[in-house]
């Protein structure tokens, strides 16, 4: 088994899980959970979906680390949202479709009763239009806004060129403005 630094980089880790290292492994989980449940979550609307498929996509980590290849020169992030996009896809086209979970309010609790009601239907208008986008126009808002991915890594992990990704969340920005002048 190779040595163990004291503050081991992603490809450290994924080096020992690759020889069994449950601690490794349980570091890289603790690591990264909440970003790619975010993600998930984001995607799906559906806190138990998410967390199904993020303990899903870590389960294959663990059952083949050798699918991460560090001669790719692939930061494990990027290849490990692309893990967690597809398992997201192949969730949707097996479920059932996306309900918005009541627990996603960006609702502050200094605004008075009114206030805090109108930003909870404002938000709720605008999760269900981004809903009704096209599927890659709303993984492209996802990884860019909610992830905070750089355009390069979004496109990375959608495998697709800058200029695709770009062209992406043009479009989806375009039909939100135009969706929501509905409600104004």
């Amino acid at each position: 088994m190779p040595p163990r630094s004291i503050d081991p980089d992603d490809p450290e880790l994924l080096a020992l899980i690759k020889s069994g290292d449950h601690e490794a492994f349980s570091i890289l989980v603790r690591r990264h959970i909440e970003r790619f449940y975010r993600l998930a979550h984001g995607y799906l609307q559906n806190k138990e979906a998410a967390e199904d498929v993020v303990q899903e996509a870590f389960l294959k980590l663990w059952e083949d680390p050798g699918r991460w290849q560090a001669e790719r020169e692939t930061k494990f992030t990027t290849w490990f949202y692309r893990i967690i996009v597809n398992l997201c896809l192949d969730w949707r086209k097996k479920k059932r479709p996306v309900e918005l979970d009541p627990e996603m309010s960006l609702v502050d609790e200094s605004d008075t009763p009114e206030a805090a009601m109108i930003r909870r239907q404002q938000e709720q208008l605008l999760e269900k239009e981004i809903a009704g986008l096209p599927e890659r126009q709303r993984l492209a808002l996802n990884l860019y806004f909610d992830e905070g991915l750089s355009n390069q890594e979004a496109a990375d992990v959608m495998g697709l060129s800058l200029k695709a990704l770009q062209s992406l969340i043009m479009r989806a920005k375009t039909a939100l403005k135009e969706r929501m002048k509905t409600y104004l």
